[in-house]
């Protein structure tokens, strides 16, 4: 009787009307759970209980977290829901523990099909407050970041935090120069777009959401994976899928090409190209073209993505087409397509100090990838950062370079094999990282291989994004005392998560459970610490660009704690203490002499100032002048990096390998025919961005994808300014071991040390 009541209070709830509906407004598709789905998680339930690191049992305790998790997910910023919804939720706060064993999930998808109800409503008023003019010579404001702001008391509020929200985005594309009938357009379409993904949204996005809900509120890493995202992840990992290598977005209602990848059947075709749109998909020579304009980008990926040797019928309109130009057909036929977005890459700096001329080798390393597949097949030739990175080294070492950077910025992780062996291209042999799991019995990964790749100077720069396998490499590389760490505290996240795939093991032939990402074990460093909480400090730190309590380990109330155990047999090989100071001195007189590193600070600064205040004032005339402000200093700022550039004291040399060729960051496209499921009416959202001249007030889908590759390019121009400084750090280590051989048998492995003149 308990759970008929509560599904008929909660599906009551969903019935609840607008007030102010729009007349061409659809009813939208009422989603419910799949047998399959309420399978899926008992399976989940069953492995999440028992054999995570930290099990913890489905109970009321459990269903009040997953409650605030999944109503977080939904509506974070507190944009949909009153007051009046979150009081009638709440006679499912402890009862989502009851609807996983009862295998009835009718409450989460019924909490879901309000919340798809209520965005839909909120983006018809939004459209509505377009007929009317907006009043900007008032003094009012639009808190923009509202994770903790209460929840808006009636609707009335609601409307009034819409009309804000709206008026801003009116604002935006008014300071940007757009003309009211074009601002008027290019918002009705956007919030048009709007109404139309929320009822994209299936039932496994829900399913998704929900479980990663329960997954989450466990623990911070781990999630619930449907079939679709588990088929994504092993392409991440793997860098490598069967299509036509393409990198896809949305395009307003269209699916558009943003980026063709090397090497791939689109480029050896010559014949698609950055801004086509894709209008119709057929499978094999002869089959029927599905007409595509409205699916969601995912949808299009299914149907392009394909077996090796297979063949896709591409209906295109040309970038240069208006929409009823004419369309072309393209037969492609599917292949492996490398992803080498997230490849290793390399570089050279040169950095001149004087009479002298250092040349730094840079390897950049978005992410530790590793076909496991293919490893598991005993394929010879399997995908591997460290082999990736292995080969990159030979080719700076045969360019003679003095020293080498490993820029680990940015990177979140991955294999943990993959960080092991990475390790050991830098150290003879020796543990590298220690692992503990739930029952408290401790193993070592160790490198097994004598020898290194590279043995000469070695510094690795960080930042609060370098995580999980980068930190063990980082933690690894300090505590061996083989290379100085340079930049911010990481991330702080050290744990272990095995990718479980539950249809395997309920034996079913075809993926139908998804996977969990599920924390097993905690990594501890060689000298028995962990980066858990505390992440890997820098022996150089940079300026932190972002809040500890904003992102990191330590942002989650649910992580797990510090704690260490005893330190493993092992040796440093060098002993970096007495070059930190001098390095520390160098870097700072640098610091407080260079103009573009104190603007690099500065903007540091601003971001900050901005993201604390967490509101935008709707007065034109203010908006104007802070505009106005943040664009005369960022033209001092561009004229004197400019300058900076012209001596070029340390200008990078493009000196890239086969495997930086497709590493070009594809912004917000979905990289060679992939795509992601999100419950999320909320696109790249520009409106905390810092006040800008060059803020357009355009979405990503709503611009030009030439004018956008062209504001990336732009970007990318701009000279590294981070990657400079940690250049230079490494070329004065280089400079005083090779003026004090004492300190260079301390600071360089022996074999290396042996060789300074």
């Amino acid at each position: 009787m308990r759970r008929i009541s509560l599904t008929f209070a909660l599906l009551a709830v969903c019935g609840i009307a607008f007030a102010k509906p729009v007349a061409e407004t659809a009813t939208p598709l009422v989603l419910k759970p799949t047998a399959d789905q309420t399978e899926a998680a008992i399976w989940a339930m069953r492995f999440l209980s028992r054999f995570h690191y930290k099990p913890t049992p489905l109970d009321d305790a459990m269903s009040e977290k997953i409650f605030k998790a999944y109503l977080d997910s939904l509506d974070g910023d507190h944009l949909f829901f009153t007051q009046a919804d979150i009081d009638k939720f709440a006679v499912a706060k402890d009862k989502l523990d009851d609807a996983i064993f009862e295998r009835d999930l009718s409450v989460p998808f019924a909490m879901f099909n309000l919340y798809q109800e209520r965005v839909a409503g909120r983006l018809d008023y939004s459209r509505e407050l377009l007929a009317k003019p907006f009043d900007f010579s008032k003094d009012e404001s639009y808190q923009y970041d509202r994770a903790k702001a209460p929840w808006a008391k009636d609707t009335a509020e609601l409307d009034d935090l819409w009309r804000k929200r709206v008026k801003n985005d009116w604002l935006r594309l008014k300071l940007a120069g757009k003309p009211g009938k074009e601002i008027r357009d290019t918002l009705d379409k956007r919030y048009s777009n709007y109404l139309d993904r929320i009822r994209q949204l299936n039932s496994e996005d829900v399913f998704q959401t929900f479980m990663n809900a329960y997954a989450t509120s466990i623990e911070p890493h781990t999630n619930y994976l449907s079939p679709r995202a588990s088929e994504n992840f092993d392409i991440a990992m793997r860098l490598s899928l069967e299509g036509i290598g393409a990198v896809l977005q949305r395009l307003d209602e269209y699916t558009a090409i943003r980026e063709i990848i090397p090497g791939g059947p689109a480029a050896i075709s010559g014949k698609l190209n950055a801004g086509d749109r894709i209008v119709g998909v057929g499978q094999g020579a002869s089959g029927p073209i599905l007409d595509v304009i409205g699916w969601r980008l995912d949808d299009v990926v299914d149907k392009i993505r394909g077996a090796k040797g297979t063949i896709v019928r591409l209906e295109i309109l040309p970038d240069a087409a208006g929409p009823d130009g004419k369309h072309e057909m393209l037969t492609l036929t599917r292949n492996k397509v490398n992803v080498e977005e997230s490849a290793a890459k390399k570089s050279v700096i040169d950095v001149k100090n004087g009479d002298t001329t250092r040349r730094i080798g840079v390897i950049t390393l978005p992410t530790f990838y590793q076909d496991f597949d293919a490893r598991r097949r005993g394929d010879a030739d399997y995908k591997s950062a460290t082999r990736d990175v292995e080969r990159l080294l030979g080719e700076l070492s045969a360019e003679k370079v003095d020293g080498v950077v490993v820029d680990l910025r940015n990177n979140g992780g991955g294999s943990l094999d993959e960080a092991t062996d990475l390790t050991g291209l830098f150290i003879d042999k020796g543990p590298v990282v220690q692992i503990r799991d739930a029952s408290g019995r401790v193993e070592e990964k160790s490198d097994r291989r004598a020898g290194t790749a590279w043995s000469g100077p070695l510094a690795v720069l960080v930042n609060r994004a370098s995580a999980s396998a980068s930190e063990i490499f980082a933690a690894a590389i300090q505590d061996y005392g083989r290379g100085v760490i340079i930049g911010e505290p990481t991330f702080g996240k050290g744990t272990v998560q095995n990718l479980l795939n539950m249809d395997d093991m309920a034996r079913n032939e075809t993926p139908t459970y998804g996977d969990l990402k599920m924390t097993v074990q905690q990594f501890f460093r060689i000298n028995g610490g962990s980066t858990q909480l505390r992440g890997v400090t820098p022996e150089i730190s940079f300026p932190l660009t972002v809040a500890s309590d904003e992102f990191g380990e330590s942002s989650y109330d649910n992580a797990l704690p510090w704690t260490s155990i005893s330190k493993a047999d092992y040796k440093p090989v060098a002993d970096l203490k007495p070059l930190i100071p001098m390095l520390l001195a160098r870097h700072q007189a640098r610091a407080e002499k260079d103009a573009e590193w104190k603007n690099f600070e500065a903007e540091i600064n601003d971001a900050k100032r901005i993201r604390a205040e967490k509101n935008f004032s709707l007065n034109e005339k203010v908006r104007t002048t802070e505009r106005d402000d943040q664009e005369a200093k960022r033209k001092k700022r561009d004229a004197l990096a400019a300058a900076s550039e012209a001596p070029a004291e340390a200008a990078q040399k493009s000196s890239e390998g086969p495997s930086a060729e497709g590493a070009k960051k594809s912004g917000n496209g979905v990289a060679a025919d992939s795509a992601k499921s999100v419950v999320s009416t909320e696109e790249d959202d520009d409106a905390a961005s810092v006040p800008s001249a060059e803020d357009d007030g355009l979405q990503p889908d709503e611009r030009s994808i030439s004018k956008d590759l062209a504001r990336e390019e732009k970007r990318k121009a701009k000279r590294d300014i981070v990657l400079n400084e940690a250049a230079q750090i490494l070329s004065d280590e280089i400079d005083l071991i090779h003026t004090d051989t004492k300190l260079a048998a301390r600071m360089l492995p022996h074999d290396a040390a042996a060789t300074v003149d």
